[in-house]
């Protein structure tokens, strides 16, 4: 296989106007998915199966509608504007006055459309007095204390919109999209009106803060948009500066980075053919691993280009020779890299598998761009004199140097080979206690306005975000039973139960907090006393449903999981005492326990199908099983020095830290084949196997000494960052990048020289 590769890729220095039409086509081809890609989608989307979904919709039974009555919600608001006072000044005469007039301020804006808060609270009973909840300013200071009590006992009102100890205030805001002019009116402008209108009235110790839906998105989105900007432009620049500093030539640099571009390039326009850009994992993961990849089969190459130039050897005779040697290799790593990733195509999320797609299709085009790019460039006057500074090279001149290390390896190869196996498998061990986690201000900056504020939710009424139980019932159950509220009332006792629970709300609530006592069929009847926006926010009797809604913390799933679990076993319990009825657990918090955990796990599981799909394809390129086996140890060996770190350092399995072995295995691969590679060259013609191994480190630990120092250089800029995942994104990938170079230049000679097959049984068996 590696005979006829070697003749088809020398094909790409010798016909050099095809290889540059290819890369011309290519590139215009990319472009269109930039501009237009519609144009080439229509050639291979599926029909739409709109009008089956709309044949399924209207198959549907429907239901009576309810009457036209808008539900209050406490959970719809598009942002968040918290009030806080640290001397109780909110329920006092100024307090009121300047609440009164921020709020009026804050409607009078074009693109405000309503502000729900303690004072637009309807009373519970609609044959009751319409006195406000809220009193005026002209009230007296006992009023005040009642209002205050009152406000603490209402259900919607006390723990919901008011804190438990009465100094903290939200006012739920929902906007007028059309008039928005900027993204800072959904954020500073609303504290900007709330905190000029508060300092007309001296005296007052109210401070605000912005947060909600709207709020925490643009803040992601902003903070994404500006680092990703700027780490990319640090890392790129830091790379390129280590890259110049290694190579000692720009020219050998400017071509080495031509290729990694382009071949990004190519991906993310072929990727709008296919509708898959706008996927999370697409937007920075893969740009960040297709160029690691491609610099590091980019790096291998380029430095046999440098050794044969210097030999004497013209641009395209160099790049011939080092294609012939080197760029096996690159297929191998491409290979097994696509490969690896295409076993998330068997993932269960669609997010998962649309990057596994996207993925191979990038390798490959990495690929291609590589053993087209760099040889067509080093075979024109852009190549002439790429060689220059490669005697000065730090590594090409220290190599000698650092091989006393594996003459060291290779004298004590049996107890190294042993403690590498025992060490990995005792690291492995302790990574795999790693659980799933996730957290919503993981993903924004620790310090911004939107993540402050949700964390003082969290401490003050039990968290920013609501989830629910929706009950149903069927039709052989009267909507006004009482066994609906009994239902309530069990799954309302069942919630209060978990002390990471905040203030569930049902009718059982709004029932309990009107006068009298009596059996569920007495209360029952009184739901006719609520008013109708209360009643339906809760209660549905067209529809048979009735809802529970509660509070959750920003925690992560990992605290939430068992509480979920268990309300879940107890529901299930419910719905066996009541036949009929249907109780099902939903909300976003819900959703990312769900969907979040399967991702970890889809990603975790596909990353272990991927190491034993690599390793056996590693064993039938070199057709020899054995060699697949030793190439587990040093690969699998950082993965588990980082994880143990992980572990060590109380941290998580998130999506980001499975990402980061992901895109740090292919990485740590591409070294081993590289090395793998060299030593069945060298074999043959070495005296012995001590021999093979230390010409195949002078072969290939140029480049991979170089791509683990440039790499870890460009990880490293991004540590300072302000968002939290991509410091443990650049910290992991940095950890493991040395634990690779340390297996591949520690632990693999010594595994080659105890456990590689004798040369006589090559041609024998695989083993």
């Amino acid at each position: 296989m590696s005979r006829f590769f070697d003749r088809f890729i020398v094909w790409t220095v010798d016909h050099r106007l095809l290889v540059t039409l290819f890369i011309l086509a290519m590139s215009g081809l990319a472009a269109v998915g930039y501009v237009s890609p519609e144009s080439v989608r229509t050639w291979f989307q599926p029909t739409s199966a709109a009008p089956e979904a709309r044949t399924r919709s209207s198959a549907r039974a429907t239901r009576e509608a309810p009457p036209n009555v808008e539900p209050i919600s406490l959970s719809n608001s598009d942002a968040v504007l918290v009030v806080r006072s640290d001397s109780d000044q909110l329920f006092t005469p100024a307090g009121a006055r300047a609440l009164r007039q921020i709020v009026a301020d804050l409607e009078s804006l074009d693109y405000v459309r309503s502000i729900l808060w303690m004072d637009e609270i309807p009373v519970l009973n609609i044959f009751g007095l319409q006195e406000p909840l809220f009193p005026r300013a002209e009230a007296s200071e006992r009023r005040f204390a009642a209002a205050r009590e009152n406000a603490l006992a209402h259900p919607l009102i006390g723990g919901q919109l008011l804190s438990d100890d009465g100094r903290t205030l939200l006012l739920l805001v929902k906007f007028d999209w059309l008039f928005l002019q900027s993204d800072d009116d959904c954020t500073s402008g609303l504290r900007q009106v709330a905190e000029s209108t508060a300092a007309k009235h001296p005296g007052l110790d109210l401070s605000f803060q912005v947060t909600g839906r709207a709020p925490i998105t643009l803040t992601l989105l902003r903070t994404h948009r500006e680092n990703q900007a700027r780490y990319q432009i640090i890392g790129y620049s830091v790379v390129v500066l280590m890259a110049i500093v290694l190579f000692r030539g720009i020219r050998a640099v400017l071509i080495v980075s031509l290729a990694p571009c382009v071949g990004v390039f190519w991906s993310l326009g072929f990727l709008r053919f296919f509708d898959l850009q706008d996927n999370p994992f697409n937007d920075v993961l893969l740009p960040v691993m297709l160029s690691l990849v491609g610099l590091t089969d980019g790096v291998h190459l380029m430095v046999e280009i440098r050794r044969q130039s210097a030999a004497g050897l013209n641009g395209r005779e160099a790049a011939r020779t080092a294609l012939r040697k080197v760029g096996f290799a690159c297929l191998l790593t491409s290979l097994t890299t696509a490969i690896g990733f295409g076993s998330l195509i068997l993932a269960h999320h669609e997010v998962v598998q649309e990057f596994g797609w996207s993925s191979m299709l990038g390798v490959i085009l990495m690929f291609l761009a590589v053993i087209t790019v760099i040889p067509l460039a080093c075979s024109t006057w852009l190549g002439r004199g790429v060689h220059i500074g490669h005697e000065r090279g730090l590594i090409d001149r220290n190599l000698l140097h650092i091989g006393g290390i594996i003459d060291f390896v290779l004298a004590r190869a049996k107890g190294i080979s042993g403690l590498a196996i025992v060490i990995t498998a005792l690291l492995t061990g302790v990574s795999l206690t790693l659980r799933p986690d996730e957290r919503m201000a993981n993903s924004l900056p620790g310090r911004s306005e939107a993540s402050i504020a949700m964390q003082h939710i969290d401490q003050a009424f039990g968290g920013l975000e609501f989830s629910s139980v929706q009950i149903h019932w069927s039709d052989a159950v009267p909507a006004d039973s009482p066994e609906v509220l009994i239902a309530v009332t069990k799954v309302d006792d069942l919630l209060r139960g978990e002390s990471l629970i905040g203030h569930p709300l049902s009718i059982r609530n709004l029932l309990d907090a009107l006068p009298g006592e009596g059996e569920p069929e007495e209360r029952m009847s009184m739901l006719e006393l609520l008013p109708p926006p209360l009643k339906r926010a809760f209660y549905t009797p067209e529809n048979r449903a009735a809802t529970v809604s509660f509070r959750v913390q920003d925690l992560g799933i990992a605290r939430y999981g068992p509480v979920f679990e268990r309300i879940e076993d107890g529901l299930r319990q419910i719905a066996a005492a009541h036949p009929g009825f249907t109780f099902d657990l939903t909300g976003s918090a819900v959703s990312r326990w769900r969907n979040l955990f399967q991702i970890v796990m889809d990603l975790a599981s596909s990353l272990g199908s991927a190491a034993v799909i690599i390793f056996c394809t590693l064993g039938l390129a070199y057709r020899s099983l054995r060699l697949g086996l030793i190439s587990i140890i040093p690969n699998v060996f950082p993965l588990a020095v980082t994880g143990t770190f992980l572990v060590l350092a109380g941290q998580s399995l998130e999506i980001v830290s499975v990402c980061a072995f992901t895109v740090c295995l292919g990485i740590a691969v591409d070294d081993t084949i590289h090395f793998l590679t060299r030593f069945q060259e060298e074999r043959p013609h070495a005296a012995s196997d001590h021999d093979a191994i230390r010409r195949a480190f002078i072969g290939a630990g140029t480049g991979m000494i170089m791509t683990t120092l440039v790499l870890v250089a460009g990880f490293l800029t991004v540590i300072f960052s302000d968002m939290r995942e991509q410091r443990v994104f650049a910290i992991m990938g940095a950890l493991t990048l040395i634990a690779a170079l340390i297996g591949d230049l520690l632990l693999l000679p010594a595994l080659l020289l105890r456990y590689a097959p004798s040369r006589g049984d090559r041609t024998r068996s695989p083993l």
